[in-house]
């Protein structure tokens, strides 16, 4: 059986989308004959924690640990609240405060790539030893964080060994980077490190087609789509909302606020009675003060179901009972190839999706291949109306649902496979 080893920040009990994608894959390497050994930092600072995820851990898998010194604690005496934001990639536009600014401003200049980049050296020293007492013939470094990339990067250096980089996001041109206000020698900084890594990894997987193009005109080195995905099927029915409900799952901040939406909303609202009776609109996980008020100025404060953070477990919940999932990504050419891993869990949900996103939005195409929702931009409002009022119809019948087609290649065992290829 082929050893790999598997180094990564985020495990559990952290919380949230990132550390699901290779506690997945853990989980299932050894039914294709890898067996994953798994590096992480012994004391890191998650801004999200979600104890469920442990219990998916295999029992007797190899899980070494070394301490991380992470600088988010020290600002965190200045503001905690700030500093677990920023520490998420969460990055607000406007009404920034002064020490938000600065914070900002040190953790873009100082820490390139990343705030974690002191667990960099002591990894590579630790983990010297361990390639060579596991007999490791593989490394996997996955990231944001990125700077995790730079400890596959000195590793190659030093042994023989194939190295394989995961992104989870893209590096310099995601959303947040251009609000770190970088200077020209850090810009050119992150652009050098992103190089490196890109040339000088065995083999690169990412989660989008937009970011393989991207990454192609770094690279020659080959470079594999393997999208997120879903653990399982829904296999026990459960009992439907009696209201319209329209759930987003996950963090809704304000760039991602499909006003288009909340208008075509109100005008159903006024104009149809039991449009009005039935409407919910409901929200698990963090949402943005500046969506709640756009919310309230359309009339809409009254219909808002506010759940907060829940375990994934609940969420998953959730999402089968919902009438309707609301995918929501920010109106940016930037943005196009991000693909939020809540996509594919709806998907499994087998509950219509309604997404607003940019123009020529990834997920598009995949929602019309696999017949799961529709998918409508910023300015959409007359087909969006439309389809809302097609879907309420349905509901009103009990008939509202989805018959999606081809959607098993989305599961985390096909995906599996398909890492198993490039190892």
């Amino acid at each position: 059986m082929r050893k790999v080893l598997v180094i990564t920040y985020y495990w559990p009990p952290a919380g949230g989308p990132g550390v699901q994608r290779w506690l997945k894959f853990v989980k299932y390497l050894r039914d294709f004959n890898v067996e994953p050994v798994v590096y992480i930092p012994e004391n890191p600072t998650y801004p999200i924690i979600d104890e469920t995820f442990a219990d998916e851990i295999p029992d007797d898998i190899k899980i070494y640990k070394h301490p991380i010194f992470e600088p988010y604690r020290l600002s965190g005496i200045f503001s905690r609240k700030k500093t677990k934001r920023i520490s998420s990639g969460i990055i607000q536009s406007k009404n920034q405060s002064f020490l938000e600014k600065v914070l900002l401003w040190v953790r873009g200049n100082f820490f390139i790539p990343d705030a974690r980049k002191f667990w960099v050296r002591p990894s590579v020293k630790f983990l010297y030893d361990i390639i060579e007492k596991e007999q490791i013939e593989t490394i996997i470094t996955t990231g944001p964080p990125h700077s995790v990339h730079l400890i596959g990067y000195h590793l190659k250096a030093f042994k023989k060994i194939k190295w394989i980089t995961d992104f989870r996001d893209p590096w310099t041109s995601i959303g947040y980077h251009a609000k770190l206000k970088l200077t020209s020698m850090a810009k050119s900084r992150h652009k050098e490190l992103e190089q490196l890594v890109l040339r000088t990894a065995d083999h690169i997987v990412v989660t989008s087609e937009t970011t393989k193009r991207e990454f192609q005109g770094i690279t020659r080195k080959p470079i594999t789509v393997i999208t997120n995905g879903f653990d399982h099927m829904v296999t026990t029915k459960v009992s439907l909302d009696k209201k319209f409900t329209i759930s987003h799952v996950g963090s809704m901040l304000s760039g991602r606020n499909p006003k288009n939406l909340w208008k075509v909303l109100s005008e159903l609202v006024n104009e149809n009675k039991d449009f009005k009776a039935a409407l919910q609109l409901q929200f698990i996980g963090v949402l943005s003060d500046d969506i709640i008020t756009t919310l309230k100025d359309n009339g809409l404060a009254d219909y808002l179901n506010i759940i907060g953070y829940v375990s994934h477990e609940k969420a998953l919940q959730y999402q089968q009972q919902s009438q309707v999932l609301l995918l929501a990504e920010i109106d940016t050419k930037e943005t196009k190839g991000i693909i939020p891993g809540k996509f594919f869990e709806y998907m499994a949900a087998e509950r219509p999706i309604l997404g607003v996103g940019p123009l020529e939005w990834e997920v598009a195409a995949m929602v019309a291949a696999t017949k799961t929702g529709a998918i409508f931009d910023y300015q959409s409002q007359f087909q969006l109306k439309n389809v809302l009022l097609n879907w309420f119809e349905q509901y009103q019948n009990n008939q509202l649902k989805v018959s999606s087609v081809a959607i098993n290649q989305y599961s985390r065992r096909a995906l599996t496979r398909k890492l198993v290829n490039t190892i």
